[in-house]
């Protein structure tokens, strides 16, 4: 596998305290910021699937939704972050931003990653938020707000998850050494060329594994990687706040990636991978050969 652009293992330095209080709150953020989303859907989606008016618009494609239950989750994140870390920049996906090189704590917010499956009601969606420092994540947390589920880790402190009933579990990602037996998470854009390109991937890709799962959120399929519920994922074109918190959970589980520079956005196309050690390089030789590894353009 292509050696990441963006190690996150070699992130500007970070004291074990600093991480972890880092961590600590990019897990009350998201946390909170979960709360409001699972009390929000049933106010504005009804049972038969009626929506509120203006409760959904379309962003650069039409196919691509927002809520007004993200523009609020992303602006409870900012509110409360503005009362942890005055100070702090903060780069949402609803709110914008912009990222730099230097040694800031910057803040990068997927106030629901998954809106597709929140829109419907599919129980895959979830809260993301990330601590990058020089642009490499330190510290972050993911809530699978249906499953009420918190994943977190902090640069060298390992990758936990939590249930709402407080079970924690140390993650690790799976003992997968054969690219043919792995189970293989991916994702699709929004623009029909992205689309049309991915699908032919898939059809090159899908013979050569056991099998490929689409969830719709990345920063699910990052905590999926990371708990070994999937032996690896890859799609192209995400941005920093889809990969921000669920790359560093996945790589302090254990896995090996490959990141574009958080800078880099989406409308590129570049790949982004996440793999159990023990089929990494071997996933990698795949994606080169069928030609995966070269950037997939939004349009």
């Amino acid at each position: 596998m292509p050696e990441s652009r963006t190690p996150v293992a070699e992130a500007a330095p970070e004291t074990p305290a600093d991480a972890a209080e880092l961590r600590r709150v990019a897990i009350d953020l998201a946390e909170r910021a979960a709360e409001h989303v699972r009390a929000r859907r049933p106010e504005v989606f009804g049972p038969a699937g009626e929506r509120a008016d203006g409760a959904v618009r379309s962003k650069a494609h039409a196919t691509d939704p927002v809520t007004v239950v993200d523009t609020e989750s992303e602006q409870l994140i900012r509110d409360l972050l503005a009362e942890h870390r005055p100070g702090d920049p903060i780069v949402g996906e609803e709110g914008g931003g912009s990222l730099t090189g230097d040694d800031a704590v910057h803040w990068v917010v997927d106030p629901i990653d998954g809106t597709v499956n929140f829109l419907y009601g599919i129980p895959g969606y979830a809260v993301s938020v990330a601590a990058l420092r020089g642009g490499r994540p330190v510290a972050g947390a993911v809530v699978d707000v249906a499953r009420a589920v918190t994943y977190s880790a902090g640069l060298g402190l390992g990758a936990t998850s939590v249930t709402a009933d407080g079970v924690v579990d140390t993650l690790r990602c799976s003992a997968a050494d054969e690219v043919a037996m792995s189970l293989v998470a991916t994702g699709f854009g929004y623009g029909a060329h992205r689309r049309t390109r991915q699908a032919a991937l898939i059809a090159e890709v899908l013979p050569r594994v056991r099998d490929i799962r689409r969830f719709g959120a990345a920063a699910l399929d990052f905590c999926h990687v990371a708990a070994g519920r999937v032996d690896a994922y890859f799609e192209h074109g995400l941005n920093a706040w889809d990969w921000g918190a669920g790359a560093l959970i996945a790589a302090e589980a254990g896995a090996l990636l490959t990141l574009p520079p958080a800078t880099s956005t989406g409308e590129r196309g570049e790949l982004v991978v996440a793999a159990a050690p023990g089929i990494a390089a071997e996933l990698g030789a795949l994606l080169a050969a069928v030609g995966a590894t070269d950037p997939i353009p939004d349009r």
